[in-house]
Formats: structure tokens, sequence, C-alpha cells
């Protein structure tokens, strides 16, 4: 009987109710350590409800076929039981296969790509991936050859079963931490052309707040529900329009005062500060 590799939390990141900061990996096989290894990973976006994951798993070139003999697919043409049968088997097969996963929360990716520094979708799939293939190289994987990195659906299959798994499973256990009154636990796909992932939406947006955390705010669609069914918000740092700019070079050369007063500095503006008298 073959002694399954110990899965463990990595950099002691604890997994919290929004699933921000999880990770986990197994113990790579030693042979993936001895000789070439093939790995592939997943940057696949996910969708615009619940946490996003990312994924490697890795084999050593010698036993490719063997993880092709699997017969794993595309994880969107399987059902929720198929891939977890499928996760099954690749643990089963420990002793060559090795995997590696990050979860980012909702709350995680709203507050990179709508922060004033802007984080985007694509750097931080591109940082979250560097970090995993790293993560296999720092323990030693003796990585020779992989796919290009590729959006999910869009790369090697037999290497995205994992990550469709650990995102099944963060959804069905996702731990609300509002306090949400009749909380309909029909999320729909998350797609947003699903009539019920929009119905789910509107019946659960708040009018200040917002939608729970469990919503990506810089979704589309959930940003186009906000401005239809929120209140409206007026920001401090979008400028009056009657406040003039930066002068245009050309303005030098014209004579006369200036018609509108100058727009005082940003600072002030973003603390709704005004002068209370003239200098």
């Amino acid at each position: 009987m073959r002694k399954r590799p110990r899965r463990r939390e990595r950099r002691g990141r604890v997994p919290r109710a929004d699933w921000s900061g999880s990770s986990a990996a197994v113990e790579p096989p030693a042979i993936a350590r001895q000789g070439p290894a093939v790995l592939g990973a997943s940057l696949g976006p996910g969708k615009g409800r619940g946490p996003m994951v990312y994924a490697i798993c890795y084999c050593p070139l010698s036993r490719l076929a063997d993880l092709e003999a699997m017969k794993v697919a595309d994880s969107k043409t399987m059902s929720e039981s198929d891939r977890d049968r499928l996760f099954a088997k690749m643990e089963e097969n420990g002793d060559f296969v090795g995997w590696a996963l990050d979860v980012l929360s909702p709350n995680l990716i709203s507050t990179s790509m709508l922060g004033r520094v802007k984080y985007n979708l694509n750097a931080l799939s591109h940082d979250t991936a560097a970090g995993l293939i790293q993560y296999a190289l720092d323990q030693g994987v003796r990585v020779t050859q992989g796919p290009a990195l590729a959006p999910l659906g869009e790369g090697d299959s037999k290497f995205l079963s994992c990550l469709q798994v650990a995102r099944d499973q963060a959804v069905k256990n996702w731990q609300f931490v509002e306090d949400l009154q009749d909380l309909d636990a029909d999320y729909g796909s998350g797609y947003p052309n699903d009539p019920k992932t929009k119905a789910w939406l509107k019946k659960h947006v708040e009018p200040v707040f917002g939608f729970p955390q469990f919503v990506r705010f810089s979704w589309s669609t959930a940003q186009t529900i906000l401005e239809k069914e929120a209140a409206d918000v007026l920001w401090w740092d979008s400028p009056a329009q009657d406040l003039e700019g930066p002068e245009r070079i050309t303005a030098y050369f014209n004579k006369g005062s200036r018609a509108r007063p100058r727009a005082p500095h940003r600072y002030f503006q973003e603390r709704g500060l005004e002068p209370a008298t003239a200098l």
C-alpha cells in the first residue's frame, strides 16, 4: 500500500472565514527531486463570487504518461463528484504526483483592484503563479519543462483538477461574516449571464455597504447592480467641475486674470478641507 504524502499549510498561513491567506501543498515526492520534472500552473480567473484558486501540479518527466493515464479532462467539463474522484486518485498516486495551491479571497481581489494604487488581476495572477512555481523550486523539485502559463481551460487540463476541487470546497463551506437575513444558498453559477446569479446579487445588495465579502466588488456585473440598486455616493477625490486644474502652457500668454479659482491641493480635497479665510 502506498504511503500518501503529508498535506500541509505553506508558509504558516492560517485560513480565515473568507479563505484569505489559505494555501496548501503536499510534500514533494522524492522522485520529483531526483530527475527532470514537468510542471503545470493554472491561472484561472474564476467567477464573480467566491475566492480564486491558483494551483500547480508536477510529476517526473519519466512518469508523465502515468499522469495522463488517469484520464483527466478539463475540470469545467466534469461534475463536482468526478473532480473529487480525480483529485483523490492524484493523492493516491502521491509517490510521483505533487501539487500546491493558493487561495485569494474576494475581499483581497476587490481591495487590490479598487485601491488607490491598483494591483490589477493580471499582475495578481502572474505574481501568485510565480510564487507557487518558486515554492516548488525551493522544495527541490527539478522543473525542466512545462506548458506556457495560460488561463484555466486554455492550459494543459491534466494539471488543473486540484484547483477546481479546492474552489468547490471553498464556495460550499463559505462562512458569511455579515449578519444576513434570509440568506439564499443558491448562488447560481457566478457567471454574469446566469439569472440566478443576478437575482442573488440583487437580493443581497445593501444600499450603503454593498455586497457581502463573498462578492468581488471589482466585477463589472456587481458594479452595475450597485449603481442601480445602492445609494449614490459622492467621492471627495472627484474634483469639482467649476475649479480649474493645471494650466495649459498657452494660458501664460493670455492677458487678464483667471475666471475660475485654482483647484486646491489634493491633500485638502481628499479631506474635505476648505479655506476659512482669505490671506
